[in-house]
């Protein structure tokens, strides 16, 4: 039976029909306009329809609009499975990303750059640059994924070398590039590359944006050049919380404690709410500081007045606060009593303290507390190991050293860097590897020439290892930061400031080689150790030498810091001073100076100190000290 056509037409439109009334419109148009609207099909909805009109019309064969149809599905299609590879990635399933991406049939440069983002994220930066070095032409995206990937784990360095390596393919950097850039410089305290980069935004038209600026305050701080953070400060003109506490964390991290507090301070009157993490830079300015009552005010003003749960870093701040003023029970009993899940780090930090004062059975309590729970690490082998080896226990150092070996577990070796001429030079403990090496070395016997001059005798007593004298001095001239203090001495001009990085605390020894050397040298010596800045000028440093030990003042020092302070502070405090009770006395009267004028000052000084609780050591800290070893 034939077959009848009953409409030669299309039929009339339905009322309110929008899929009919683009049909109409599409039949009306050349296939030149109907691929054009198939270029711009930007969901699958719209692409089936125009899709169904051409088998209505019987286009679909038509070779052009067939093409644009076949690859527009496929972009969609790329665009969704990319899309769900970048849903994967933040939640950190690698391994569904990955599969995503295999079973793709075409990879665009989105789609790679959504793999290396997942990888970088998840910290497989060797996989993350596999693929990027596979890429031909990219994007300023994927290289600050790039970038970002490095400077986030721990790998400044390579960061900074492939940022070169992106202004020589001339690629145009843009806001997030710099972020990603002054991360990794302030790592490494890279100060001139950080103030290239600077200096590149300023001309570029990127523009100090809050976060550009509250990057910059971050660099410079980590750079040693808390003048510049300051001026950024000052200059950007709608300050966050972040911008604010990105300046006390510097003022803190650089023993400027009453500058971190009055910063808070101003803070909170202009109207801004701090945060939890205002409060970990103000705990830091107490700790620097050894402001144990305005540490505890702090502390507790956070829930009661701020409504700020404190969280594991906060208590990590009070226990090194406590721990450095001594107060180790205190500090053991906030530890064990806190509402928040333990953590290692925080008994690690503790541990240290009791290497700091000595303790020899907290120390063994707290270690053996945590191989018991499996929280021990690397460090907490190395601290009793040491606290042993402070104590002569060789036995107890060897025990240590044998579990460490059947743990698998390595120290972390000593490393610090200097940067010259845009270079930063890394060195470890006795290092031979760098090609100036003859002339460091040369470098080191001239300067311990210097120091036996000056008097200065090595500490031996700081080597924790069972070792002759002679071996004990041959170890401590050797560490890293006389490496690159040494280095950074034969390769810039005299008068320069040098700004040296370690990654762990700096040694007793090497502090007071640095102070000796700077006011040998007459240079400014600033050098940042993984606990806070210490500036030497002039045979002094900022941190008042609160840091290396517990010890008390001796008499003489007390000596100077009541004559400061008759000079610092007014006659009324002074008698003050005498009225308190001289129950110390008679332990003055056994040293041996004859002079009363000493001991009567000193002893007033003894008294006020304990009084305004560690007030000089804050006090010795704002003006350098340099009145303590004149």
């Amino acid at each position: 039976m034939p077959t009848t056509t009953i409409f030669t037409t299309p039929p009339p439109p339905l009322p309110h029909s929008n899929a009919t009334c683009s049909s109409t419109t599409l039949h009306n148009r050349p296939p030149e306009k109907i691929a054009i609207l198939i270029d711009k099909s930007k969901s699958l909805n719209h692409l089936n329809q125009v899709h169904a009109f051409l088998y209505r019309h019987n286009l679909h064969d038509h070779p052009i609009l067939n093409f644009k149809l076949q690859r527009s599905y496929s972009s969609l299609e790329l665009y969704v499975r990319t899309c769900l590879a970048g849903a994967y990635a933040r939640g950190g399933d690698v391994v569904s990303a990955r599969k995503l991406f295999d079973a793709m049939p075409e990879k665009s440069l989105v789609s790679l750059t959504a793999m290396i983002t997942c990888y970088a994220k998840n910290g497989m930066i060797d996989e993350a640059r596999v693929l990027f070095d596979g890429i031909e032409e990219r994007d300023v995206i994927c290289w600050n994924v790039m970038i970002d990937g490095y400077a986030q784990h721990g790998l400044p360095n390579e960061g900074l070398l492939l940022f070169r390596q992106m202004l020589n393919a001339k690629v145009r950097p843009n806001e997030v590039t710099v972020l990603a850039v002054l991360s990794a410089c302030g790592q490494i305290g890279a100060l001139e590359t950080g103030r290239w980069v600077h200096s590149y935004i300023e001309n570029n038209g990127i523009g100090i944006t809050v976060s550009v600026g509250t990057s910059l305050i971050d660099m410079y701080s980590k750079c040693g050049s808390l003048e510049d953070a300051r001026l950024i400060f000052e200059r950007i003109s709608n300050k966050d919380v972040v911008a604010w506490n990105s300046m006390v964390f510097g003022y803190a991290m650089h023993g400027f404690s009453q500058d971190a507090l009055r910063l808070f301070k101003d803070m909170c009157m202009i109207g801004y709410h701090p945060t939890d993490i205002t409060f970990i830079g103000v705990l830091n300015a107490c700790g620097h500081a050894g402001l144990v009552s305005e540490g505890w005010k702090f502390f507790f003003s956070m829930k009661d007045e701020y409504g700020i749960e404190p969280k594991v870093e906060h208590y990590g701040c009070m226990v090194n606060l406590l721990g450095r003023a001594g107060q180790l029970e205190e500090a053991y009993e906030l530890v064990k009593n806190m509402d928040i899940e333990q953590d290692p780090v925080l008994w690690g930090t503790l541990l240290g303290a009791c290497r700091l004062h000595g303790n020899i059975a907290l120390g063994e309590r707290i270690a053996e507390y945590l191989v018991s729970q499996n929280l021990a690490n690397s460090g907490t082998y190395v601290l009793l190991s040491n606290i042993y080896a402070a104590a002569g226990n060789w036995e107890g150092v060897a025990r240590v050293r044998t579990l460490m070996k059947e743990s698998g577990v390595e120290k972390e070796p000593g490393c610090s860097s200097v940067e010259v001429n845009n270079k930063v030079h890394e060195f470890l403990a006795g290092d031979l590897r760098h090609p100036k090496s003859k002339e460091i070395y040369e470098m080191l016997e001239e300067i311990n020439g210097w120091l036996k001059t000056h008097g200065h005798t090595p500490q031996t007593d700081i080597v924790l290892h069972d070792l002759e004298d002679a071996q004990k001095e041959r170890s401590l001239g050797v560490h890293s930061e006389k490496l690159a203090l040494a280095f950074g001495l034969i390769t810039t001009k005299p008068g320069t400031t040098m700004k040296i990085v370690k990654n762990l605390r700096v040694c007793e020894d090497c502090h007071a080689v640095t102070k000796l050397i700077s006011k040998i040298t007459g240079r400014k010596i600033v050098m940042r150790d993984r606990n806070r800045f210490h500036h030497f000028v002039n045979g002094s440093c900022s941190c008042g030498d609160y840091w290396p030990s517990s010890r008390r003042f001796n008499v003489l020092e007390y000596f100077h810091i009541g004559k400061c302070c008759i000079t610092y502070i007014s006659l009324y405090h002074i008698e003050v001073w005498f009225s308190l009770t001289f129950e110390l006395e008679m332990e003055v009267k056994t040293q041996s100076h004859s002079n009363w004028e000493y001991i009567s000052v000193s002893v007033a000084a003894l008294h006020f100190f304990d009084f305004l609780d560690l007030f000089f050591i804050q006090f010795a800290s704002d003006t350098s000290s340099s009145f303590f070893y004149d």
